[in-house]
């Protein structure tokens, strides 16, 4: 099952292009980390998501509805975490548990406090007095305690201390393997390293690429060149170059992605070059590299033939 689809949606305000011609499929029974930098997009797609904001252009479906037709059913199915959580602060944390639990079939609370006691929740104290990282805490327990099939977080471990962050990122895991599906929104990029399945990477309003995780870092290389002599030119390389810079007098690097095989072998055989040591880039890497290029990959196909795409489609998770 497709849990959401994003197709050729875009935002305006005014001037300003939030969303331009944003793309992407998430299947059911995996973490998506959509991922970029403050001012990317990545709340207004959320918003567009949850039927809080109306596209300009472009179609969704989330969990199968419409979010400019659906949104309150949307929002009822999913469990949603904004990053910057509202709360009624004069409750204690036990009597927010129970009045959620009004809307939800039986069985909320008690998962509730189940959540609460993984997070070292104290139950019996009003939400005004918790820390921030209190307050995520209680505002990630009310999201995942009626089990929904989606779960949207934008910054989700916004001041959680590193032991809960940890531990919580982990249990995603777990969701994701029981069937149900998790969106981050994050731009702590090493944290979902470890355990997002697809990434999404966003800059400016645009989805630069989207695609399994150990795809990306079993496709992409970083090839660092040490030349006897620093003006030399190294042969072009623009179909799968993502970036090209220099570490210093006598050492470049590239980032290439799906490069040609004879590329690489080329490169070491040409004169002046001393040494191309290849390796593979974190995911942080991986994410810079795509906005130093400005590359936008195109809709890939199940062809071969056809160009690379910024989807996720259900046949890549069998």
């Amino acid at each position: 099952m497709t849990m959401v689809e994003l197709n050729n949606v875009s935002k305006n305000y005014r001037s300003v292009k939030a969303m331009d011609g944003v793309s992407f499929k998430i299947p059911s029974g995996v973490v998506f980390a959509l991922l970029g930098e403050n001012g990317a997009g990545k709340t207004t797609t959320i918003k567009t998501m949850l039927g809080l904001e109306a596209p300009s252009s472009g179609s969704i479906r989330v969990v199968g509805m419409d979010p400019r037709k659906e949104a309150i059913a949307i929002r009822r199915a999913i469990g949603y975490v904004p990053d910057a959580p509202k709360l009624y602060d004069w409750m204690k944390v036990d009597e927010i548990a129970w009045f959620a639990g009004g809307f939800y079939p039986d069985g909320y609370v008690q998962e509730f406090e189940r959540l609460a006691g993984e997070f070292e929740l104290p139950m019996h104290v009003k939400i005004k007095t918790l820390s921030k990282g209190g307050k995520a805490k209680v505002a990630l327990a009310l999201a995942m305690s009626h089990r929904p099939e989606l779960l949207i977080l934008d910054e989700p471990t916004s001041g959680l201390d590193t032991l809960v962050r940890r531990k919580f990122l982990e249990s995603m895991v777990d969701v994701a393997s029981e069937g149900r599906t998790v969106f981050l929104s994050s731009h702590q990029i090493p944290e979902v390293e470890r355990v997002a399945d697809y990434v999404a990477i966003m800059n400016e309003g645009q989805i630069r690429v989207c695609e399994k995780l150990d795809v990306l870092k079993a496709e992409i290389e970083q090839w660092v060149v040490t030349l006897e002599n620093p003006n030399l030119r190294l042969p072009p390389c623009d179909s799968f170059l993502l970036t090209h810079e220099g570490i210093g007098q006598r050492r470049q690097q590239l980032t290439v992605r799906t490069p040609d095989p004879n590329a690489l072998w080329a490169l070491r055989d040409m004169e002046g070059v001393l040494q191309v040591d290849v390796h593979t880039p974190s995911l942080e890497e991986i994410f810079i590299a795509y906005l130093k290029s400005g590359k936008r990959e195109q809709p890939r196909s199940n062809s071969d033939a056809k160009p690379k795409s910024v989807s996720v489609d259900e046949e890549a998770t069998s």
